[in-house]
């Protein structure tokens, strides 16, 4: 039996998301999908700004978001297994704002991810050369390093994130053997943690045309020992609600991975490939 899961969609709780909870439910009847987390944005540090923040109130955000997955999944059940999350952004920046973020409500799932290093725009933002490309994703590999060793999560989101804006922008595509000891070590600190390393589907339909990470990092992952990925859209609307999730298990499949996982209450549950 074929069974999709989408683990990383936003809603408009989200700054950047276009559809409500209920659209995003009532998409995933139509497509057939098992169960989709509703992971929108909780910046942490951004807690600090409160309505001053140019993202909206984090807090009330994020408390908004688990209400309406709350209330819906009632409504929802045996068509659909709907469940909280968020994307805990840049965890390591603020511990304290992170563990007021954490303890908002009883989270299925958290998705780690580093949009930005500490004191800078978001990588979307930025210019790119090719003098600072390499210094930039040093920096950041080793914030993802730190994230893996000391954040509390389930799954690292979209490990190449910056080359999302790298590729697009300049055309340049890093050769991420530079930064292959770091990677490395991410890898086997999520191992060594019991952690799930996101297949992010989002790339595939931009330039970079790969999801993130790529096939061949996946495969590392695999090769050191990892037993648990996650596998998300990134959808921020209704109409792009798992696509590319097939693509993202198959590629699972393809490195060794006999199942992908999902997250309900924070315990991973193992849902078999089922080809």
């Amino acid at each position: 039996m074929k069974i999709i899961c989408d683990t990383h969609v936003h809603s408009s709780n989200s700054f950047d998301g276009e559809s409500t909870v209920r659209e995003i439910c009532e998409s995933a009847v139509k497509k057939g999908i098992s169960s989709v987390t509703i992971t929108d944005h909780m910046e942490a540090p951004e807690i600090r700004f409160g309505d001053k923040s140019v993202y909206g109130n984090a807090v009330e955000s994020i408390t908004q978001s688990v209400c309406d997955v709350e209330e819906l999944s009632a409504e929802y059940d045996g068509r659909l297994k709907l469940l909280k999350g968020m994307e805990l952004g840049e965890p390591m920046h603020m511990p304290n704002l992170t563990k007021k973020a954490l303890a908002i409500a009883d989270f299925d799932f958290v998705l780690a991810s580093v949009h930005n290093l500490y004191d800078e725009e978001d990588f979307y933002y930025l210019t790119y050369t090719e003098d600072n490309i390499k210094p930039l994703l040093t920096r950041y590999f080793d914030e993802l390093l730190d994230t893996a060793k000391n954040a509390d999560f389930d799954s690292l989101a979209h490990l190449t994130y910056p080359l999302r804006y790298i590729v697009e922008r300049t055309g340049i595509r890093p050769d991420m053997e530079d930064y292959a000891e770091t990677i490395d070590e991410i890898f086997l600190t999520l191992i060594r943690r019991n952690k799930s390393l996101e297949i992010n589907t989002s790339g595939l339909f931009k330039q970079i045309g790969t999801t993130l990470p790529d096939l061949d990092l996946v495969r590392r992952f695999r090769e050191l020992g990892g037993s648990m990925v996650t596998v998300g859209s990134d959808a921020h609307n209704c109409r792009n609600l798992a696509d590319g999730v097939e693509e993202g298990i198959d590629i699972a499949r393809l490195c060794g991975f006999k199942s992908f996982t999902v997250y309900e209450k924070r315990q991973p549950k193992q849902v078999a490939i089922w080809y």
